[in-house]
């Protein structure tokens, strides 16, 4: 593992967006995976599977914002994780009510695909919120 200085001039080129980006796909693929997994493989229903999705995927979101897209926020450890899973949490009810509802209406449409527009369309509101709140430096809640 290179040296933290090292790591930190390794990020600097992406920028955060293009961080963010790249976690955020990365803890989607994670989330999605878990969930065709479990359901193809563990026969789980697809709303159950998708809350262990987003759990797993949770830990990948978090560790990558917080080494990668956010490293230089200053901010606490465990505010910052609190902070992020509230954001994640309540992103996550809007995934889950948005997949219900979109599995329910599309009858024929594959769940997976569902599921991967849920969390295309989710991702731009979290960038926001992580930027603006869950790692702001600033004291608070």
């Amino acid at each position: 593992m290179p040296h933290l200085h090292h790591t930190h001039r390794l990020c600097r080129p992406m920028g955060r967006i293009g961080w963010f980006l790249l976690v955020g796909c990365a803890a989607a693929a994670v989330h999605w995976s878990v969930v065709v997994l479990l359901v193809e493989h563990g026969g789980w229903r697809p709303l159950a599977a998708n809350v262990a999705g987003w759990l797993t995927a949770f830990l990948v979101s978090f560790g990558g914002h917080h080494r990668l897209t956010f490293r230089a926020h200053g901010a606490p450890l465990l505010r910052t994780m609190l902070r992020f899973f509230a954001l994640s949490a309540g992103g996550f009810a809007v995934n889950e009510a948005v997949y219900a509802l979109l599995l329910g209406l599309g009858q024929g449409a594959g769940y997976q695909w569902i599921l991967a527009c849920v969390l295309v369309g989710v991702a731009s509101l979290t960038y926001w919120l992580s930027r603006r709140w869950a790692f702001l430096r600033s004291p608070g809640p």
